[in-house]
């Protein structure tokens, strides 16, 4: 379902949250290594990145090259990361992707989305944080955050992720791509949180279609 948003507040809305979260980019998930954020992103499916980061501090010293995580023993992984939700699934997709990267990419994490959706466990999500955060191609990748906070924007009315990307790719300009989703997650974290987001502190207020202040905006507009 197309939105129709105005490209004015748009950039308004991108400005601030320049301002507030700077453009730098961060990724909120350890690693040292392009595989390692693989496989930290595989386990963070339905996961907090806090856990994952917990998790992965004793997994990358346990498993620190690609060949050991390829040669895994499922059921030994799978209780190095029981603590994550899905172990058994995530660790059969690490044992399954690190090996094809091994037999067809030579240990090398590839860099086009079709390439690597083709790895067990990754997703456009997935993707899209490695070809982001690894290889700085723009990519915007839709999590919980991003899904909530862009729907209250405006920006989208669609539920399923994929759509949400699309539509986003319409909205925003290339350069905001990877940064729009670091900087809604730090938002999301902070002030719009889910259970109780804080609009009475919220910079984006004015800009925002379900905060009482934009509200008050428009019908001083029309008078």
């Amino acid at each position: 379902m197309a939105v129709r948003v105005d490209k004015k507040r748009v950039a308004k809305i991108l400005e601030l949250l320049d301002e507030h979260y700077t453009r730098e980019y961060k990724c909120y998930l350890n690693h040292e290594t392009p595989w390692q954020l693989l496989i930290a992103v595989i386990l963070s499916a339905q996961c907090t990145d806090e856990r994952v980061n917990i998790v992965t501090k004793d997994l990358f010293v346990k498993y620190d090259t690609i060949e050991k995580f390829a040669n895994a023993n499922q059921a030994e992984l799978e209780d190095d990361i029981r603590s994550i939700g899905f172990f058994r699934m995530k660790a059969k997709n690490i044992i399954s992707c690190t090996r094809v990267l091994l037999e067809k990419h030579n240990g090398i994490v590839p860099d086009t989305l079709e390439e690597l959706t083709a790895l067990a466990g990754v997703g456009r999500k997935t993707a899209n944080v490695i070809l982001g955060n690894i290889y700085n191609k723009p990519s915007i990748v839709v999590d919980t955050h991003v899904k909530r906070i862009s729907r209250k924007l405006g920006f989208t009315k669609e539920e399923d992720p994929e759509k949400i990307e699309y539509d986003l790719m319409k909205i925003l300009p290339k350069d905001h791509w990877i940064l729009y989703n670091i900087q809604i997650i730090t938002h999301g974290r902070g002030i719009c949180t889910a259970r109780s987001p804080q609009c009475d502190r919220c910079f984006l207020r004015e800009y925002c279609p379900q905060s009482g202040a934009m509200k008050k905006t428009n019908s001083r507009g029309k008078k």
